[in-house]
């Protein structure tokens, strides 16, 4: 029997009793802390010993300052921003570490006169004046390298998009002084070990050439062969090709590194409907975030360059997330605007206020159109449209009880969230129990698959997820039977790689926003069709590469939960959007109440639990459930979630990218007619010239018109 549990988050308040995390410093601070120490340590070594003088002393620790400085600048960065915060920054230090090195050399007897020194210090100056104007050229390559839009999967090769210049030149000035500064510091320290200045001169020779060198091998990106094109060329392009492509349909979206996923869920639906569609992002970063699809990507950075989509044939734009930049996009008029959430829940961040700034809201079914008219936030009933889910396509339906000797339980928490509410994750307060009660029965395949922000807000929870980690690999050992042959490992290994071919973007290390748009220009085929059929193939391979006893932990986005969905028997959730998709199965679930509500009120309180099993955080109902789900007959709630689920997602005819495609049909048309009246008005107030000057002449008397 196959177990899926899947958490909703839990609050930091309701952790009593849960295991202190361990204090004390980590290694990795304790390493941070050691090199830390000792760059000081090397600096005050230089500095005494070029002040006594100490010729040997002066070379080691210049050297040795020299060397983990630069281990540092390409290991640990973080670690050096904290001198940046302090204005002890990359320059400051390598110029300090040379400026005692001179000093040292002034103060040696062998090499200490004026003569010999002073064109080693001349050079050393030219140095630091060539390294600061290739950062002037660095600075002045990068502004002309960012464009006032970022695209993807569309032929940007007319803004003459060219390859970046190597990142040791244009974007990294510490790694590139210190490393240019090798030669030169090397050479000073053979100078003050032999008194010979010719080891300075050589090793500044170098490192002249070397900066010379590469300021002008910069400076080739302001020429006009490598020179993008500017705003306006830009923007008169990107009209152009707005006017050649027609999008009709947009899905909008602005977030942080981790809000991703809410757009991402929306991909194949977006690729699928019968409208020309188009992806708008606000964040560069967020170019890279979207994952593979072959709908055109534009990226609007800035609101000014966003309103060209008003004279465009945009007619309406999806939203899956409310955010602080959506208000600039609703300014639009030309625009109508629906919001399509990123799930649907019971929780009360499924009914924001927010929605009401939406033409439309587009809910799954039934349950989301009460849920609103409850919470009353301003959203009216006329406003909201029902159309399912289409992204639940994938999930396969309910075939009956387990047939193997294993039933699979899935057990997908969520997180812990905000608000400190107990009733958002049952990790804390009820995984350990569900898990625990699960494992004690030889019949069950638990899969965990914990939300990937669990304990990103309440330490202890990250800390149950640990614990119920342990509890699930120490079960696993003490289990035992056939496994796979090294032909399924090799399967899944070659179906990785296929997939990872057509699913991931590898970009040199240098390369930039301009030379990714250049990459990225052209749609490569039907890459999601071929991508769905790819990861099909691997979720196929990847089952089969365990043996059908063993319990796992999914951490990885791979297989995704509608995978697991399909490989378990068993849903065992909290209150989230979770439980609703897995609805669309029609196979048994259980929810956990850590909410502190009696049973009757949390099924009164939260609708999508009331075809499941609710679970005390004793989880002492988990061997009754297991029975019913091997033995059909004892479930009590197969009818009530047949109900649920057309309740939840509506009607199963007709589909719901059918209904999808109705609801952009008809909002598309109210945004036609309003253009239309708009168009109608202007037209009454301001009469053209010609109809102007006709007005005027039928006014004039009639001797007048005569002369």
């Amino acid at each position: 029997m196959h177990l899926v549990y899947a958490c909703a988050p839990l609050s930091v308040a309701s952790l009593a009793g849960a295991q202190p995390v361990p204090s004390g410093p980590p290694p990795r601070r304790i390493v941070q802390l050691s090199a830390l120490l000792a760059m000081f340590a090397f600096f005050t070594a230089q500095i005494v010993s070029a002040l006594l003088p100490n010729a040997p002393v002066l070379v080691v620790a210049s050297a040795g300052g020299l060397a983990l400085d630069v281990y540092l600048q390409y290991r640990d960065p973080g670690l050096l921003s904290l001198l940046g915060k302090v204005r002890f920054d990359v320059t400051v230090r390598q110029l300090l570490r040379d400026m005692l090195i001179v000093v040292g050399l002034l103060r040696i007897d062998d090499v200490g006169e004026l003569s010999e020194t002073a064109p080693l210090l001349v050079a050393l100056c030219v140095f630091y004046a060539a390294h600061f104007a290739c950062q002037a050229a660095a600075v002045l390559v990068r502004r002309t390298r960012t464009l006032p839009i970022v695209t993807r999967n569309i032929d940007a090769s007319a803004l003459k998009l060219t390859t970046a210049p190597p990142r040791i030149l244009a974007r990294r000035q510490g790694h590139r002084l210190l490393t240019f500064s090798i030669p030169a510091t090397i050479g000073l320290l053979g100078t003050a070990a032999t008194g010979d200045g010719l080891w300075g001169a050589i090793g500044l020779g170098i490192t002249l050439v070397m900066i010379f060198g590469g300021t002008a091998y910069l400076a080739t990106w302001l020429l006009p062969k490598k020179r993008a094109k500017s705003e306006a060329k830009v923007m008169e392009w990107l009209d152009k090709w707005l006017a050649a492509y027609k999008p009709t349909v947009a899905m909008y979206f602005s977030g942080g590194t981790t809000s991703a996923y809410q757009a991402n869920m929306w991909l194949s639906t977006l690729s699928a409907i019968d409208a020309k569609p188009l992806i708008v992002l606000r964040e560069r970063f967020m170019v890279q975030k979207i994952e593979a699809t072959d709908v055109p990507i534009i990226c609007f950075p800035k609101v000014t360059t966003m309103f060209s989509l008003e004279n465009s044939t945009l007619k309406m734009m999806l939203h899956p997330a409310n955010a602080a930049k959506t208000s600039q996009v609703l300014r639009i008029p030309t625009i109508k605007h629906a919001f399509i959430n990123h799930g649907e829940s019971d929780k009360l961040s499924s009914c924001n206020p927010y929605a009401k700034a939406y033409d439309e809201v587009w809910v799954a079914g039934p349950a989301a159109r009460e849920r609103y008219a409850l919470a009353e936030v301003g959203v009216e009933d006329k406003d909201i449209v029902e159309v399912g889910r289409p992204q639940l396509a994938p999930i396969r339906p309910y075939s009956g009880a387990p047939t193997g000797p294993y039933t699979t339980v899935l057990y997908a928490p969520t997180w812990e969230g905000w608000d400190g509410n107990p009733g958002n994750t049952s990790v804390v307060l009820a995984g350990e129990n569900i898990v625990r009660e699960l494992l004690a029965d030889d019949g069950v395949r638990l899969l965990y698959k914990p939300h990937p922000m669990t304990g990103s807000v309440d330490p202890r929870a990250g800390a149950a997820n640990e614990r119920i980690q342990a509890m699930i690999r120490e079960a696993n050992t003490k289990r035992s039977g056939s496994r796979p042959g090294a032909e399924a490992a090799a399967e899944l290994a070659r179906r990785t790689v296929e997939l990872d071919k057509l699913t991931s973007t590898h970009f040199r290390e240098s390369a930039d926003e301009l030379e990714r748009m250049l990459l990225q220009g052209k749609p490569q085929g039907n890459r999601e069709a071929a991508i769905a059929e790819a990861t099909l193939a691997w979720e196929k391979a990847y089952w089969a590469a365990f043996p059908e006893w063993e319990h796992q932990i999914i951490t990885d986005a791979r297989p995704g939960i509608f995978a697991c969905f399909n490989e378990a028997d068993l849903l065992v959730s909290d209150v989230s959007s979770v439980v609703s998709d897995w609805l669309s199965s029609e196979k048994p679930y259980a929810v956990a109440n850590t909410s502190g509500m009696s049973e009757e009120a949390f099924r009164a309180g939260f609708p999508t639990v009331s075809a499941g099993v609710i679970l005390t955080p004793e989880a002492k109902g988990v061997p009754a459930l297991l029975e019913s789900v091997r033995h059909p007959e004892k479930d009590t709630f197969t009818a009530a979630r047949a109900e649920l689920k057309e309740h939840l997602l509506g009607p199963s005819d007709p589909p719901s990218l059918a209904r999808f495609n109705a609801a952009i049909d008809a909002l598309c048309r109210k945004a036609d007619e309003r253009r239309v009246r708009m168009e109608d008005r202007l037209a009454d107030e301001i009469p053209s010239p010609r109809g102007a000057v006709e007005a005027l002449e039928s006014e004039a008397p009639e001797d007048s018109v005569n002369a």
